[in-house]
């Protein structure tokens, strides 16, 4: 089992029509990942996707509803006090930003080994967890 946490930009390119590349590579990852049980994402990844899709692909709120709460059949971790300071820190130790510091630790909680995300360095391990850029290839070609 190698469970990973998903960023809103991979999920979001699941909706994305203008990259049919990159949509097709987020969803095959997305689904095996799900249908394995052995994807993760948090409180805070529901929230920026519901903005994300509502506001920037114009998607129909109601749609993005019953995508959000087929979301809600995998874990989801609970971002509260504790993972909060722990973000605080992370920021500092690592340079980056408190979002980005959130979705590190939150991916550390639910002990994932990857973190699939556009936003930061691919390969690179901060805490426990690896960086994985999923459409890297995509961009490139």
């Amino acid at each position: 089992m190698s469970r990973a946490f998903f960023d809103t930009n991979i999920l979001i390119y699941q909706l994305d029509k203008r990259d049919v590349k990159k949509r097709a590579l987020a969803r095959d990852l997305f689904k095996q990942k799900a249908i394995a049980g052995d994807a993760v994402i948090s409180t805070q990844v529901l929230q920026e996707f519901y903005v994300a899709a509502t506001v920037k692909l114009h998607v129909d709120p109601l749609l993005v509803k019953s995508i959000i709460h087929m979301f809600e059949n995998m874990e989801v971790v609970v971002v509260g006090k504790d993972l909060i300071n722990e973000a605080v820190d992370a920021s500092l130790q690592y340079k980056l930003s408190f979002w980005d510091s959130l979705i590190v630790v939150s991916a550390e909680s639910a002990k994932c080994e990857s973190l699939y995300t556009e936003d930061l360095n691919a390969g690179q391990i901060i805490r426990t967890v690896k960086i994985i850029n999923p459409l890297k290839s995509a961009a490139t070609s």
